[in-house]
This record gives structure tokens, sequence and C-alpha cells, in this order.
């Protein structure tokens, strides 16, 4: 029988239609080995669900929640207000206000719920998954070493693109 990883990280969504702008959430995951798993519900038609969701993730052996919505985005506030497990918001990107509005729900979390907020498109979404590997890094030496040659490897490529641009624009022979 094949063991299955136990998972890690809880990524919710209000809507489906939100997967393409959040999945860079689950590739920051996928590319630290992170086990995760990706849901749909809705604070304001599913409160049920979501409450039964977040009750339940600790004892499901979930270490991390990530919340993305949109519009009025109190998905994560929601699942903050029943866990005592560290929650990553994901403000969703919407055509009425560019996610200005997302933001502002996401992020204005009233005291005693803390909610860490991400900023809105797919660099947002990226951060929330790197977000939560450094909170799971710190009881995991091996990810805290996997963090820090990721972190090297950024410097690298930042040195590599202003060598090429040095070259380019004439400033360096």
């Amino acid at each position: 029988m094949k063991k299955t990883k136990q998972v890690q990280v809880g990524l919710v969504m209000g809507s489906d239609s939100d997967w393409e702008k959040i999945n860079a959430a689950c590739t920051a995951l996928d590319e630290f080995g992170i086990s995760h798993e990706v849901h749909v519900m809705s604070a304001h038609r599913t409160p049920e669900v979501v409450a039964d969701y977040a009750k339940s993730a600790r004892e499901r052996g979930l270490k991390v929640i990530i919340a993305a919505a949109g519009g009025a985005a109190h998905l994560a506030g929601v699942i903050a207000s029943h866990t005592t497990l560290p929650v990553i918001g994901i403000p969703v990107k919407t055509e009425m206000m560019g996610g200005l509005d997302s933001l502002l729900s996401t992020v204005q979390m009233p005291g005693d719920i803390p909610v860490a907020t991400v900023g809105v498109g797919s660099g947002g979404a990226r951060n929330a998954g790197l977000l939560a590997t450094q909170i799971l890094a710190l009881s995991n030496a091996s990810l805290a070493k996997k963090l820090e040659l990721y972190k090297e490897k950024l410097v690298e490529k930042i040195q590599t693109k202003d060598a090429k641009l040095q070259e380019k624009i004439g400033l360096r022979g």
C-alpha cells in the first residue's frame, strides 16, 4: 500500500474562477515539496462548510491555511475566527476595483483575529505559498535549508540579470 503524504497546507478559494488567479500559491508549495489540498467554499454561501473546515483543520494535520477571495473577501477572516492555525489571505483581483476592494477587505481584520495578507495578483499568490513555506520551516530544518538555497538562487538570478543589462546598455565591458 502506498503511503500518502500528510497534507500540511489547505488552500481555499471563494469561487472556482479564482483558481487561475491564485494557483501560483500551489506552484510555490510544490517547489518545496509541501503537500496541500485545494477547495472551493464561500464565507457567505457555505458558512457552515467554512466553519467545519477551519475547526477540523488542526486535527486533520493542517498547519497553515491560505484563503483567497475577491470583493467582500471575508473568507480568510471567517476561517481565522474558527481556528488557531496561521491564516494567510490572498485578495483576488476583481473587475470592479482591480482587487483594491479585496485587499482592503482581507487586510482590515478586527483586533484578535489575525490574518496575514499578501498582495493582489500572481505575485501575492506566490508569496502566500512562500510565506506558508517559511511558517512550516520554523519546525523543519530541512525545509529551512531549502529556503536558504532558494534565497541564494534569487541573488544569483538578479546578479545575472544586472550583468546582462549592463552589457546591453554598454556600461560594462
